[in-house]
Formats: structure tokens, sequence, C-alpha cells
């Protein structure tokens, strides 16, 4: 009789026992599906459900308006009289000074060689003195510094004014994270995202923040990369001195892998773990 109760009480105990693996394992199961990062959150540029599709191939219109300097920037000014041109053809000078200290490694080069927009509004050129630049567009600053130098140089001239680059910093899950300029004239923030290596698996796409200057301060702003509509925006194409910050997703707290591969390796890891402690007690 007593060997039946023992016999009976060590048969519960499997059951609960075998009852309690499965529980672990259905924990572990919905756990692996759950922690992976699915592509729609991943994949750049779709067409949402909740929005109106935009097909390949369409024409997306678009109005770019034209920026305006404000402190910090950095523009480039040349200036060419008709004998400078007789003399070098139309080769510009300037550019040639960029583009060898960009072969030597000279880092920001147009901080160097071009001239910087002060607190005031005013960059400082040679002879000519302060020119106010602020809340001009690159055309507009053009013809303020060529009616400056006018007063000294009376031959033909030929003045161009430039953005000294696009700079902007990329700050969290970015494969390559820091500070980046690129001689262009404009950026899209795809360029921009490429330039520094990319997002990490883990970064939120659709909650990129982006802190962009104003003349009248600093703004935040909320980008969804997933959306294709971003290309209509008008944060598609990036301004001097955007920063860029992109969080990472809850994944990351929780210490989950970033695809099946290591979500799969994590979870049998936990496994062994955990039979080996049921095991043991």
């Amino acid at each position: 009789m007593f060997k039946f109760a023992l016999q009976s009480e060590v048969n519960t105990n499997q059951k609960d026992m075998r009852k309690f693996q499965t529980r672990i394992l259905l924990i572990l199961a919905l756990f692996s599906v759950s922690a992976c990062i699915s592509n729609e959150k991943i994949i750049y540029l779709q067409n949402l459900e909740d929005k109106t599709p935009i097909k390949d191939g369409d024409l997306i219109s678009y109005e770019i308006p034209e920026y305006r300097l404000q402190f910090n920037d950095i523009i480039s000014v040349n200036i060419q009289t008709a004998e400078d041109m007789i003399a070098n053809g139309f080769n510009n000078s300037a550019l040639g000074q960029v583009q060898q200290q960009q072969q030597q490694g000279a880092g920001d080069v147009y901080y160097m060689t071009g001239y910087t927009v002060d607190k005031d509004g005013n960059v400082r050129l040679p002879i000519v003195g302060k020119v106010n630049v602020e809340g001009k567009t690159l055309e507009e600053a053009r013809l303020e510094i060529e009616e400056k130098v006018r007063f000294y140089v009376k031959n033909d001239l030929y003045v161009t004014t430039k953005l000294g680059g696009i700079r902007f910093s990329a700050l969290g899950e970015f494969k390559s994270p820091g500070k980046f300029t690129i001689l262009q004239d404009r950026v899209t923030i795809l360029e921009a995202i490429a330039q520094a290596g990319d997002l990490t698996t883990i970064a939120k796409r659709d909650d990129l923040l982006l802190i962009r200057q104003y003349p009248d301060g600093t703004r935040v702003h909320r980008i969804n990369l997933n959306d294709r509509h971003l290309i209509e925006s008008p944060f598609y194409f990036i301004q001097p001195n955007d920063q860029f910050y992109a969080e990472p997703m809850k994944v990351r707290e929780i210490g989950a892998g970033e695809n099946f591969v290591q979500t799969f390796s994590l979870v049998i890891t936990t496994l062994t773990f955990s039979l080996l402690v049921i095991s043991l007690f």
C-alpha cells in the first residue's frame, strides 16, 4: 500500500514537471516570436495602409524652399575680375585650394577657406569688411557682396557664393555616428543616413528625431522613414546643422536578438539553462 502511494506521488510529480516544462516551452516560443524584428519596421519608404499609395514610377513633385543663411553657417565667396578670368580661364582658384586640401586630408576645408556667419549675421570679407547676410538666400547674399565689392573694384566682376557644404550630425543607432559634411548644394535625408553608415537593425525608423535650426530658434520634428510620403515632405532634403537622433527599439531593453538566428540561439540557451535547473531540483 505504501509502495503504491509512493509510486502515485512520483507519477503526480512527473506530470507536474511535464506541465511546467510545457509552460516554459510555450513562454519561450512566444518570446522568440515577439522578439524578432519584422521587415515592416526596417524597410524604408513603404506604402503604409493608412496612407494614399504612391506607385513606383509616379512623379512626386515638391517645392524646396530656398535656404536662408543663419548664424554659424559657412559660405564660400569667390570674386573674379575679367582680367582674372582671361589669365586663369574659367578655373576657380579657390576651388583648386579646396580640392588640394581635401587630398591632404585637411578636415573641414571650408572652415579654413570659407566665411562664417557671426552672431550678428555678418561675414567679414577682405577689404570690404562686414557684410550682413543673415536671413538672405545665397543669391541675395551674392548681390549684397557684389554691391559692396563694386565700391572698390570698377572692372567687370564675377561673384559666386556657395554654402560650404551641408553639415549635419547623426547620433544614436547609426552604424557610424558622428559629424559629417557633404559638399553638395542639396542632400536628401537618405543620403545623410547613408553617409552615417545606415541605421542599425534595432533603430526606430518610424520615429527618427530631427533637431533643426531656424532663424528664430530650434524646433524638434519626428520623421517616419518607413513612409513613402516622406519624399514629398519638407524634411526630405536636409538643411545645414541638422541633428538626427535614432532611438533603439524595445528589443534592446529585453536583450533579444536582432534577427531569427540570434533570437533562436538565445531561446536555446535559455531553454538549456531552464532544463538544467529543473533537473537539479
